[in-house]
């Protein structure tokens, strides 16, 4: 047996809120809610895990929108419009894959097919005046594989959520809702074409025999003979999200959001198979979460934080940094949630060589859950 492991270094981006105005803002109103079990929701628009092992494999976890302990909003900032962001996080991802999140310069540069717009995502996570903790997550997907080496940015693009948005509300013990929708899904099958898909509305769909790679090139393998297996599906479990250790549940939690599972078939010129490769995405991830006691406080707030009476109270700080204007009270719990680094390295599967054929891109879709 021959065995290729690659490993990766990993990087977490999180966002937090600027604590000290924060805390202030708690002691004059006196409407802060408990940090640590107190009504929270969380907004993330996207993030990776690398290789099919969470203990051994590496995760790239973008900026994290937690909403505030008053009432107010924690929305990503506009300059993320792609993910990886900047040549830490390439190094995390790998080379080939990127995604794109709804924003670019101009019609040449699009990842998307044409007539989908560019525009700016949408990804706040709030606290309403009632109390109530909200979050959505909504843009346009674009995942490309640079590995194919086109020249037009759209002819790498083998998946698209045209209009993705998903939502969480938890308004009440009996009153919590989720959603995940799409207008439009694309997908690049059958002779190699990017074409519309139709996404059934529960249950999964699914792309055999893609022409994909993986994120980091297998060493002896062929793009030509090497495909990918793609599966879509809609976040139905906390535990299927993406997280930081300082992404927390409840009593009670909703969650939402896409889930792109990726297993690649790495073969040899000889089209001798080396091994596969797992790659886990959460597109949106969003969730609430409320004790079990909880009601709603008189007020008129609801949906997903526009409504709230104060301004967006969030900073962005890198995973294990804290910067003096983001500093809290020695006695602020807060300050461990969410940093460092997640760990492993990317494990690119430990296969037996055996011979296979490759198969023909096919799209298959379930009945539904």
């Amino acid at each position: 047996m021959t065995r290729f492991v690659t490993k990766a270094a990993v990087a977490a981006l999180v966002a937090l809120p600027a604590l000290a105005p924060a805390a202030a803002a708690q002691t004059q109103a006196g409407q802060a809610v408990d940090e640590k079990t107190g009504p929270v929701s969380f907004a993330n628009v996207a993030s990776v895990r690398l290789g099919g092992d969470p203990q051994h494999g590496g995760a790239l976890i973008t900026e994290t929108q937690r909403s505030p302990l008053t009432p107010g909003q924690s929305q990503l900032g506009t300059d993320r419009v792609a993910v990886p962001k900047n040549d830490g996080e390439r190094n995390t991802f790998g080379p080939n894959y990127e995604i794109d999140l709804g924003k670019y310069d101009k019609p040449s540069a699009s990842p998307y097919p044409q007539g989908i717009a560019s525009r700016d995502h949408k990804v706040v996570a709030a606290l309403q005046t009632t109390h109530v903790p909200t979050a959505v997550a909504e843009t346009n997907y674009a995942l490309r594989d640079n590995g194919r080496g086109k020249p037009a940015p759209v002819d790498n693009t083998v998946l698209v959520l045209e209009g993705a948005h998903s939502a969480v509300d938890c308004s009440g013990p009996g009153k919590v809702s989720s959603t995940t929708t799409a207008a439009r899904v694309w997908v690049r099958g059958e002779d190699d074409a990017l074409k519309q898909v139709e996404m059934p509305a529960s249950g999964t769909l699914s792309v055999t025999g893609l022409k994909m790679s993986s994120p980091t090139p297998v060493p002896q393998s062929d793009p030509g003979k090497t495909t990918s297996d793609l599966v879509v599906s809609r976040v139905s479990a906390f535990d299927q999200l993406i997280k930081q250790d300082g992404w927390r549940s409840g009593d009670v939690t909703a969650q939402a959001g896409w889930r792109v599972e990726i297993t690649t078939h790495a073969r040899d010129a000889e089209d001798t198979k080396l091994g596969d490769v797992q790659t886990t995405m959460v597109l949106g991830g969003v969730s609430c979460s409320i004790p079990k006691n909880f009601v709603a406080a008189a007020g008129n707030g609801s949906g997903s934080g526009g409504t709230v009476q104060q301004p967006s109270v969030p900073t962005e700080v890198p995973a294990g940094y804290l910067g003096a204007q983001a500093a809290a009270p020695s006695d602020d719990l807060r300050l461990p949630l969410g940093f460092g680094l997640l760990g492993g390295g990317l494990l690119f599967g430990a296969v037996a060589i055996v011979l296979g054929r490759r198969r023909a891109a096919r799209v298959v879709r379930s009945r539904g859950e």
